[in-house]
């Protein structure tokens, strides 16, 4: 019998040999050791030395569930002795493909009633970034093909993905953006608002769409695409008059609205989807992480009739997809995933019960010197890093102020994650109340040892 992988000795050597991990320094890596992950159950994750940590990032933003969770392993299996592949290209499918995409659009409103499956989110930005162009150019609309984004949103790292995402290190590396794309300001109003309200804020950085419409031409303009809440860009929670004036602005102006769902979907706000949270109804909407918790790979695009129609009746062949599209051992693992979900009512939880529980836990954190705001929706929440909270200052050097006070936090055993000089919440949707605390009392430890040893800021 083979012994467990994890039993290999020497890996870290081979890791330093033979893999490159992806948005890392190598060089800094390989002298620091890589951290090898070897077991995980529940929201517990243990290293090869034998530590625990608590995992309060959910993996990657997507182990919704938790881990080991036996049924979707069982899931896979029987799917795997009964048929571990076949392709959706010649007009085929497989039973667990055509029943997922049934079951997302269960959930997802009246309007969204079919899913083009990927691999990952960042598939699935470059398929409804081709979708919408198409989608157009069938309907006569040849020139409606720049996109609007956002500064500082993240969707995904390929080249439409990393091209439509609006940070600025990512395009310094492949010559990026990509032709077509135009980017707008960030509804960050911690670090951007200056002297207006939030509400205020909110309202002006949404009629930069609009401004960037007028400027590009309504006849030249496809779409425009937000995550409900930015992920990978801080948590950054969008005042309330934010979402209803994009909203206007997409149906006043005839743009396709582009919900990336990737984080949002599959309970994490304590709806099925960040767009119901804010109450709109998207044209296309990217999915992935929480469709099956991290169990296996998998991501979509739900379509809206409107553009699935088009699609359906006008293109003819779309030419567009995936080897592993609708992979039907991915898709067993994901029915079985929301199955989870629905059963332990994970979704109705975050709403009623540890959303707000974390929301308290963290505005907690507000008394602290070195804490400027504390915001969250559902289990996805952020804490802002301060050097002087009257003015709003932050420290000179925020990513290296958001390493350490994360470094702090994963020597004592939980794990967060910090973008800049935020700290960042995303545990799984069965984190109990006594773990939120212990997660949240260790960063407070952590922003006591950063205010002990802060130097000038």
């Amino acid at each position: 019998m083979n012994k467990p992988l994890s039993a290999v000795s020497n890996l870290g050597a081979i890791d330093a040999a033979h893999h490159l991990h992806p948005f890392s320094d190598m060089k800094k890596l390989n002298a620091a050791g890589t951290k090898i992950i070897n077991r995980a159950d529940g929201v517990h994750i243990w290293d090869s030395n034998g530590k625990q940590y608590l995992d309060a990032f959910a993996g990657l933003w997507c182990v919704n569930v938790g881990y080991g969770r036996k049924s979707i392993a069982d899931a896979a299996y029987a799917q795997m002795q009964e048929l571990p592949y076949y392709n959706t290209f010649f007009g085929t499918t497989t039973p667990p493909t055509t029943l997922l995409a049934q079951k997302i659009a269960e959930k997802t409103g009246p309007k969204l009633n079919r899913v083009f499956f990927s691999n990952s989110g960042s598939e699935a930005s470059d398929t409804w970034f081709r979708m919408a162009r198409v989608y157009w150019k069938a309907l006569g609309h040849e020139t409606k093909t720049q996109v609007i984004a956002r500064k500082n949103a993240y969707h995904g790292s390929t080249v439409a993905g990393a091209s439509l995402g609006g940070m600025k290190w990512m395009h310094e590396q492949g010559n990026l953006p990509i032709e077509g794309i135009h980017h707008i300001n960030q509804p960050y109003w911690y670090a951007e608002g200056g002297d207006l309200t939030p509400e205020d804020f909110g309202l002006k950085v949404a009629r930069e769409l609009e401004e960037k419409i007028l400027e590009l031409g309504e006849e030249n303009v496809a779409a425009f695409v937000a995550e409900p809440i930015q992920g990978a860009g801080g948590v950054i929670v969008p005042p309330s008059t934010y979402w209803p004036e994009i909203k206007r602005i997409c149906a006043k102006y005839k743009i396709l609205l582009v919900a990336d769902e990737v984080i949002s979907g599959f309970g994490r706000l304590g709806t099925w989807f960040g767009h119901q949270y804010y109450d709109f109804e998207p044209d296309l909407a990217p999915i992935a992480k929480g469709l099956s918790s991290g169990y296996l790979p998998i991501g979509g695009v739900l379509v809206s009739d409107r553009v699935a129609d088009v699609m359906v009746n006008e293109l003819g062949d779309f030419y567009h997809g995936y080897t592993y599209s609708g992979h039907p051992v991915a898709a067993a693992a994901a029915l079985e995933n929301i199955r989870i979900i629905e059963e332990e009512g994970l979704v109705e939880r975050v709403r009623d019960d540890t959303g707000p529980y974390l929301a308290a836990a963290l505005a907690s954190l507000t008394d602290h010197e070195l804490v400027g705001e504390a915001v969250s929706v559902g289990l996805m929440g952020a804490v802002q890093i301060t050097a002087e909270k009257a003015t709003r200052r932050r420290f000179k050097k925020p990513d290296d102020t958001g390493t350490v006070v994360r470094n702090q936090c994963v020597d004592a055993g939980v794990v967060l994650r910090a973008t800049g000089d935020r700290m960042l919440f995303s545990p799984p949707l069965i984190i109990s109340r006594s773990e939120i605390d212990q997660a949240v009392g260790t960063l407070r430890n952590g922003l006591d040892w950063l205010k002990d040893n802060r130097g000038e800021g």
